[in-house]
């Protein structure tokens, strides 16, 4: 069993994130960030990003991690942290875990006042038959998938670039439209290079008459398929190309042996619209407990806090 394996099953058999999987450590490198992957007997796995920052600092990053079979081993976990941490000049060290906080709250982590992941999404169960998934739908969210399909709405799958560019100009003019930052272009592309048989990332891309209207990209590990990223041409918006685009991820992904779909962030006041628009399929709301800091440099970390206000 390769490396790889080991670390993946780990991560797979405690209900890991794909933020944890051996390939988004390999994705983090493409993109020229330094990764390190700790690992504590059977008990506890972790990938941990590195983020420049200006005058030679830096932050670590574990995101949805780390993977915990066994909370003792936490001690032990923080300890080669402040190690990485002295050795890479880092003034904060960033958890976002998927477990409760209270367990490991006496290791000197406090509340960030930023977040990278969605604290807050919905979760669907795919494992029901597709009838039974489609009658617990909102009516509305049925029909507009029924009423793409008659108005001939055609869904194109790609597991490479191909498609590529269709999708980054449709995420740009979302962009554009809704005033939210994009990463640059190969940031999503790369994401497409790193497949193999248990870890994928695949672009939908809706079509009407030839013309790209919608598209969004979808990353499946383990038993879990993540909606990451969509846009959608708005002069076609009566076609309801986004409602087809999800089911037809939901459809992939039961084929593909996952249990559960999910949305990738809900935030009603935030992004009433699109909350609606994932509510429509069902789902179980899911709340993670936030984003974590623990301080290693009190002074270049309120420099860094105050800088980041500032930007924003």
């Amino acid at each position: 069993m390769t490396d790889k394996e080991k670390w993946n099953n780990f991560i797979k058999e405690n209900n890991g994130s794909f933020l944890q999987s051996f390939q988004w450590g390999e994705f983090q490198k493409s993109l020229g960030r330094k990764i390190f992957r700790i690992e504590i007997e059977n008990s506890l796995r972790a990938l941990i990003i590195k983020h420049n920052l200006p005058f030679k600092k830096s932050f670590l990053y574990c995101p949805r991690g780390p993977v915990i079979k066994n909370l003792k081993s936490f001690g032990e976990f923080v300890q080669e942290i402040k190690k990485i941490a002295l050795e890479e000049n880092a003034i904060f060290f960033k958890i976002e875990p998927d477990f409760d906080f209270d367990n490991i709250s006496g290791f000197g982590f406090r509340k960030s006042f930023r977040e990278i992941q969605p604290s807050k999404t919905l979760i669907l169960d795919i494992s029901k038959p597709e009838e039974e998934l489609l009658s617990k739908m909102h009516c509305k969210t049925r029909y507009n998938i029924r009423l793409a399909e008659r108005r001939g709405v055609v869904v194109k799958i790609s597991d490479s670039c191909n498609y590529f560019n269709d999708f980054f100009t449709l995420l740009e003019k979302s962009a554009k439209r809704d005033d939210f930052r994009t990463h640059p272009k190969q940031y999503y592309k790369r994401q497409l290079l790193i497949n193999d048989d248990e870890y994928r990332t695949s672009l939908f891309i809706a079509y009407y008459k030839n013309i790209p209207i919608a598209g969004i990209m979808v990353n499946f590990f383990g038993l879990t398929a993540t909606y990451l990223h969509g846009g959608f041409d708005y002069n076609f918006r009566n076609l309801m190309a986004p409602y087809k685009l999800q089911y037809e991820a939901i459809r992939r992904a039961k084929t593909m042996g996952c249990k559960y779909y999910d949305f990738w962030g809900i935030e009603e006041k935030r992004w009433p619209g699109v909350t609606r628009f994932k509510k429509g399929f069902g789902g179980k709301k899911v709340v993670y407990p936030g984003s974590f800091d623990l301080i290693l440099s009190k002074n270049w970390y309120i420099i860094y806090k105050v800088s980041r206000k500032i930007l924003i």
